[in-house]
């Protein structure tokens, strides 16, 4: 604990701060420099997937996980009752999606067993909503501040974490807010954005010159593939205080991942937000550098140093963009997908929920990249929809999913609102952009076909949960009866791995 406090402290000393700026702006110079030099180029497109979930226990209630689970297969997040996969970066083509999910099935179902093994279950799911039996205020304001720091009992025992949590409260009065419909909550910790998993997938792009058509590209896509996406409607019961269930169910969000995760940060520093667009692609590096910087470490507190690979020459940098939370984030001088002496630019594409299967988590990372190459592969028009339009569909569809009032750009460069002009472009252009990529016909159908369904059958996994609660409480149960049922049912539908759009 002694070092654990010792790392914290020094993170939040404004000469560390000094120094570790020194050092970021000393890296994003090189890193330029390595970019023109042709050191991010790469002979191919890849794919990688991030995936996060919780453990329940034997009652559904949210649990810690087991410490076994994180034995090879998985890794730790921000709370301790998070998990998070990761794939290694594969091709991108019908092999490597195959071999991506394959990975992401195992790893899945051996954190299952172990979890099993414990009495507790992984969750593929966006956001808690049956908490432990203390209360999810309890829990998530449970706080140590014997140490002379803020150390919140329920988040993973990281340095990082609790110096990012300090910093933030430093900037906030020592308290966060949360308020959403329903709930007007003060926290002593930024662990309330532990009630929400998801999945980032990552498209690798082989030429960097190319990388801002590709990224603002993304940009104009993140409405309309959120509000197919949409799964966290609902907080859990006990957070809220409402006298009319039937009114928050109409006016609480599709996805309340999005303001949750925002305002956990956002009132310190206005960190977590919308995209800006690009021209040059060096300008990502030079957003990054410029962000507020936010619990710095530097290099000597944690490694010996003396290699040469890409995380310890831009050690600082890497581990300030941990901190730039953007719902579209450039990652620079990961691993490539071809070996040898090369670095990578990639995409990654942050607003999306975690899914009730591993199909369409897949499907979802299959349609992200299918999509976007896609539409660059014709130089589709979607790259000039104005950034404030993209952002209104965006935040519309953080609050309605597939009601939001959408914008877009048609192939024939017309401006559109008509959201069945967007998905048919939408679902043709991700089918072009994953034939082009060699993907068979078949791997696309198995992946594509069940999000299609969500479309043309108005079924999200958001709108089933709050149909289903909306059944219960005309069936005579009240709130929290109403929501728990949804969520058992929920947890045992998505084990049985059926997408959501084929639940009845």
């Amino acid at each position: 604990m002694a070092e654990f406090i010792d790392l914290v402290t020094r993170s939040l000393e404004d000469a560390t701060r000094r120094e570790f700026d020194r050092r970021v702006d000393e890296q994003a110079d090189r890193l330029i420099e390595a970019l023109q030099a042709g050191r991010l180029d790469n002979p191919s497109f890849g794919l990688g997937i991030e995936l996060e979930a919780y453990a329940v226990d034997s009652d559904g209630r949210l649990a810690r996980v087991p410490e076994d689970v994180f034995d090879g297969h998985c890794d730790k997040e921000l709370g301790v009752h998070n998990v998070e996969f990761n794939t290694e970066p594969t091709a991108f083509d019908g092999d490597g999606i195959a071999a991506g999910a394959a990975a992401l099935r195992r790893d899945y179902r051996n954190a299952q067993q172990a979890a099993d093994r414990a009495g507790r279950a992984i969750v593929l799911d966006a956001m808690w909503t049956i908490p432990p039996s203390n209360g999810s205020h309890a829990y998530l304001a449970a706080v140590d501040e014997s140490e002379g720091m803020s150390i919140a009992e329920n988040m993973t025992p990281s340095p990082r974490y609790c110096a990012i949590d300090n910093d933030v409260l430093a900037r906030t009065g020592g308290s966060v807010t949360l308020s959403v419909p329903g709930v007007e909550r003060q926290f002593p910790s930024i662990l309330f954005e532990s009630l929400t998993s998801s999945i980032q997938p990552h498209v690798q792009i082989p030429d960097v010159e190319e990388f801002p058509r590709y990224y603002n590209t993304a940009v104009g896509t993140l409405g309309p593939v959120l509000a197919l996406a949409t799964n966290s409607p609902l907080l859990p019961p006990d957070l809220y205080d409402i006298d009319d269930p039937g009114r928050l169910l109409e006016e609480t969000s599709h996805e309340l991942r999005i303001p949750v995760f925002e305002q956990s940060i956002n009132g310190a520093w206005e960190k977590v937000r919308f995209p800006e667009k690009i021209r040059r692609t060096a300008a990502t590096i030079d957003r990054l550098r410029a962000d507020p910087t936010c619990a710095p470490f530097l290099r000597e507190w944690v490694g010996d140093g003396g290699r040469e690979t890409f995380p310890d020459l831009f050690w600082e940098l890497n581990h300030k963009r941990g901190t730039y939370w953007r719902w579209l984030r450039t990652v620079v001088g990961g691993q490539p997908v071809e070996q040898g002496d090369r670095w990578s630019i990639r995409i990654e594409y942050r607003p999306l929920p975690t899914q009730p299967t591993i199909v369409e988590n897949v499907g979802l990372q299959c349609l992200v990249a299918g999509l976007v190459h896609g539409l660059c592969a014709v130089d589709h028009p979607l790259a000039t929809l104005d950034r404030d339009a993209a952002e209104r569909s965006f935040y519309d569809a953080v609050e309605n999913g597939l009601d939001a009032d959408l914008a877009w750009v048609t192939v024939d460069g017309d401006r559109t609102t008509d959201s069945a002009v967007i998905y048919d472009e939408l679902f043709g252009f991700a089918r072009r952009g994953l034939r082009e990529q060699g993907v068979p016909a078949d791997t696309i159908e198995d992946y594509l076909a069940p999000l299609e369904g969500r479309w043309t059958d108005r079924v999200t996994p958001s709108q089933w949960k709050l149909d289903r609660v909306r059944d219960r409480l005309e069936a005579g149960l009240d709130f929290e009866e109403a929501v728990f049922e949804m969520q058992t049912e929920y947890v045992d539908r998505s084990t049985s791995g059926v997408p959501v759009a084929q639940w009845s």
